[in-house]
């Protein structure tokens, strides 16, 4: 469910970090509006940066979410867990190398690219949001949370 709203909310025109926080805003007590405007600068790897992947981004904010009550150390390696299954998955966790492991050239900085159906076909970002979203829920449900 989770996975393929956020591809869904993606595929709708938000950022991927946007489309990872916002399938889980039901957990949230946070309005839609505020999520979308906390989350969108962590979209385009930082602020289009090309570094860090938005939807590994996306679900460190909702790891935050729900393990952020625990000591420093716990969340860090709870973090590093999920990352390493993200990271083994899609093959990265870096934006740029994503999109260019997809054949997409990454650039770095200006305005995000007209959201149509070749920008969809062309990008592995679709497929990265779901496959992302499916490991954190995955550890989720194991962890009783959801």
């Amino acid at each position: 469910m989770y996975a393929t709203k956020a591809k869904q909310l993606f595929e709708q025109g938000y950022a991927c970090s946007q489309a990872v926080v916002l399938a889980f805003k039901d957990v949230f007590n946070i309005d839609e509006a505020t999520l979308a405007k906390l989350a969108l600068p962590f979209g385009g790897g930082l602020g289009r940066k090309r570094l860090v992947c938005g939807a590994a981004s996306g679900i460190a904010f909702v790891i935050g979410w729900f393990y952020g009550d625990l000591d420093k150390p716990q969340v860090y390696e709870i973090t590093r867990t999920i990352m390493d299954q993200v990271e083994k998955v899609n093959g990265s966790l870096i934006c740029k190398d994503l999109l260019e492991n997809g054949n997409v050239i990454a650039e770095i900085g200006g305005a995000p690219e007209q959201r149509t159906k070749e920008y969809y076909n062309d990008r592995p970002c679709s497929t990265i949001i779901y496959n992302t979203v499916k490991i954190l829920v995955e550890y989720l449900k194991k962890d009783n949370k959801i």
